[in-house]
């Protein structure tokens, strides 16, 4: 019985793609050259000025639908929350590239200027990024160590360490920016979809192990050297925990209690924030109540504390790049300007799709590249943005980058004159508030048992970049994931999971004949379905699974058959085999002992040559002479091309051969559900011939197989269900809206007759 339900009712004639072509004319497309797209880039008119115009300062869209009274209030609020916390983050980032803190100040001030007029994202807080600060902070020692000389730059002279690090962080950040521009301008911004949220997430979580452990130093109050390279991160651990010893226990303690308050009350704030107005800025007031106690007890005297220490006023005057310290980091920069993008990127399509409005990717990449060169010139620490220092823009109510404008007024109120209050705060406070802020990144770690159950390979992808960027480095580390997710879609692509398919009784559906029971296969056709396009890499494994579908390899079959004509031409020549009535019968009364084939064996692959025979060989039958050659189980091979995207030239003359092969054994082959772009290029490329015909083409898969029961009527019972389906006169495809297939009852050659 079927299912209760709507039912629909086709009736059309069985198409093949030629029959369809022939019957529906296509229209004629005139396809842009070369030329014409590059006319049409060329070309200026006041619409494309204009568009440019919106394109490259999306400031002037949204500020003319500004509503003043609506969102001027909420975007104050969101500004002076953010503002405080940029101001906090900014001086513990700035302590993950080892360079004073200071510097970070003002990365939560110039790209901010820059990204207002440009950006397209209404909602990011754009400043420092723990992961950004750490990889340029890996640079920044490699180049100037805690022991030793620094690097041979003829800039670093008359320098301070302070002042040289100061110096490459800032050309770093340059040279991010350039690369960021740069493929914003050539329009690259497509990029990021490289990097999977898998990859994303394992690279984050090694990052936060990275930045974990890089902020031990200042919990426990000890000198520990900055290491970089390959397994850094053992041997900073290894030093830590060789003078642990030293622990300063008024850092330690300190840091302690501002991450459980912090800790604590970040939670109440999630759990009640809809309760709450504005989340509670307890960073903020942890960060001031230890700088009161700090200067008021005086720590650094008293316990010789670590301590920001003199912050000086104002700003510094712009300063040119280093080109050699553009030669010596071009390499480590440019995983730099990607991870940047990418990760701002990501939030800001959070923030885009939650409130209804779209963002740019290549105006991103412009935005950001613009925004760290500016930045860089006033020796900013390079700038995305941080996870957490956005959810305080948005969730507080900020509506556009006006809230963002008004955070960098609060920090340069802080530059320019309250700076100095903060002088007396424990770095190993800074040290806490980063810490317990990698809460979200750390806990990614849960997603691992998730991948492993519904995709183990991304799972795979997971665990090597977040390794490898652990042990090698965050740079490499990224290299080494980006390497693995590629690997994973080629061998998706590589090694699919074909399938044999069958129809469902009573329609005209196909699937996997291993997960249905109720299914009809008729006798000697075989369905074979190739879910992915057909390359280079992978038309072997197409050939070798196809062959383990139909159950015989059709070119052992052809030589064996040939070498077989051989043979029967031979005695007959020979007068060793008489034809008789009941076949061909040895002459004598003895068998013939069968002998190596002494004559060439290059044309084995080639068709059967059947000219020279007096009757026609059924290779089904018993051959005379002690011949065996296999018998081929199916008349009918249908390939389902319904996935097949594309067919590159050295599958197609793979995808020939194999074909062949086939045709030459007496099976029909039938391609289904061609794309018309891979039909089409099939066309081009000669793939036709006198044996691979455009006839073998049909439209869909229940066509094909009418066409097939047409030509070669199951004589199998069917149940009532699918005779019901199936008409008798005229193969209906979809007759009564349940296409299925029926057999007719029809006389065959019995097998084993020897035709003449």
């Amino acid at each position: 019985m079927q299912p209760a339900g709507k039912h629909y009712v086709v009736s059309r004639p069985l198409y093949s793609e030629d029959a369809f072509a022939e019957e529906h004319k296509k229209t004629t497309r005139k396809r842009k050259t070369l030329r014409n797209h590059i006319k049409q880039y060329f070309t200026c008119d006041c619409n494309r000025v204009k568009n440019a115009a919106l394109s490259l300062l999306p400031i002037i869209g949204w500020i003319k639908i500004y509503r003043v009274k609506e969102w001027l209030l909420n975007d104050i609020v969101s500004g002076v929350s953010t503002g405080l916390v940029a101001v906090l983050q900014g001086l513990a980032y700035s302590l993950l590239a080892s360079i004073p803190p200071w510097y970070g100040l003002f990365a939560a001030f110039f790209p901010v200027i820059t990204y207002f007029f440009l950006g397209t994202s209404r909602h990011i807080s754009v400043g420092a990024f723990p992961v950004l600060s750490l990889m340029v902070g890996t640079v920044v020692t490699r180049l100037v160590p805690d022991d030793g000389p620094p690097a041979n730059i003829t800039g670093f002279e008359g320098l301070t360490m302070d002042e040289q690090r100061a110096m490459v962080a800032a050309s770093v950040t340059f040279l991010m920016g350039i690369f960021q521009l740069g493929m914003g301008l050539l329009q690259v911004g497509f990029i990021v979809m490289y990097l999977s949220d898998t990859l994303v997430s394992g690279f984050t979580t090694a990052a936060a192990v990275h930045i974990l452990v890089s902020q031990l130093k200042f919990v426990f109050g000890l000198t520990v050297p900055g290491f970089s390279g390959p397994l850094s991160i053992i041997y900073t651990l290894e030093s830590i925990f060789g003078q642990i010893t030293k622990t300063n226990i008024c850092d330690l303690v300190t840091a302690i209690v501002v991450m459980v308050v912090v800790f604590i009350v970040k939670e109440l704030n999630d759990r009640y924030k809809s309760k709450l107005p504005v989340p509670i800025p307890i960073e903020v007031i942890m960060t001031v109540i230890a700088c009161g106690i700090s200067y008021a007890v005086d720590f650094k005297e008293k316990y010789n504390v670590d301590i920001v220490g003199k912050i000086p006023s104002g700003f510094e005057p712009p300063t040119a790049p280093s080109l050699q310290i553009f030669q010596m980091t071009a390499v480590d920069t440019f995983p730099m300007a990607i991870v940047g993008f990418a990760v701002a990127f990501s939030v800001a399509k959070v923030y885009a799709v939650k409130h209804d409005y779209l963002i740019d990717g290549n105006q991103e990449l412009i935005a950001f590249g613009v925004s760290n060169i500016f930045g860089a010139t006033f020796k900013s620490l390079a700038a995305s943005t941080a996870l957490s220092r956005s959810a305080v823009q948005e969730s507080t109510g900020g509506k556009t980058q006006i809230a963002g404008l008004l955070s960098a007024i609060i920090v340069m109120i802080v530059i320019l004159a309250v700076g100095f209050l903060l002088e007396p705060l424990q770095k190993s406070v800074l040290g806490a508030v980063v810490i317990i802020n990698l809460k979200g990144m750390l806990m990614q770690v849960r997603e691992v048992p998730y991948l492993w159950r519904k995709d183990r390979p991304d799972c795979v992808v997971w665990l090597v970049t977040c390794v490898a960027s652990i042990l090698l480095g965050l740079d490499l580390g990224l290299g080494v994931g980006l390497g693995v997710e590629l690997l994973t879609v080629v061998f998706r692509t590589q090694f699919p999971r074909c399938s044999v398919l069958a129809n469902i009784k009573g329609t005209d559906i196909y699937r996997d004949r291993k997960d249905y029971l109720s299914i009809y296969e008729p006798e000697g056709v075989k369905i074979f379905r190739i879910p992915s396009p057909i390359f280079f890499a992978n038309i072997e494994f197409f050939r070798g699974k196809l062959v383990e579908a139909v159950g015989f390899n059709p070119l052992r079959i052809l030589r064996k058959r040939n070498k077989a004509l051989r043979k029967i031409k031979k005695l007959l020549k020979k007068g060793e085999l008489q034809v008789t009535a009941k076949g061909l019968l040895p002459s004598g009364s003895s068998p013939i002992v069968e002998s190596e084939d002494e004559s060439k064996m290059e044309d084995l692959d080639l068709p059967s040559d059947y000219s020279e025979l007096p009757v026609q060989v059924n290779w089904n039958s018993q051959l005379p002479a002690n011949i065996c050659v296999p018998q081929v189980p199916i008349h009918s091979l249908v390939l389902d091309f319904a996935a097949v995207s594309f067919v590159d030239m050295s599958a197609m003359k793979g995808l020939k051969g194999a074909l062949k092969e086939f045709i030459r054994v007496d099976v029909n082959i039938y391609i289904v559900a061609c794309d018309m772009y891979v039909y089409e290029k099939l066309h081009s490329c000669k793939f036709f011939d006198d044996e691979i015909q455009t006839s073998m083409f049909f439209l869909t898969l229940h066509d094909a197989m009418l066409h097939i029961l047409e030509r070669h009527p199951d004589t199998s019972k069917l149940d009532s269900v699918s005779e019901k389906v199936f008409s008798d006169e005229k193969f209906d495809s979809l007759s009564n809206g349940r296409g299925s297939l029926r057999s007719r009852e029809r006389t065959q050659d019995k097998p084993g007759e020897t035709k003449f």
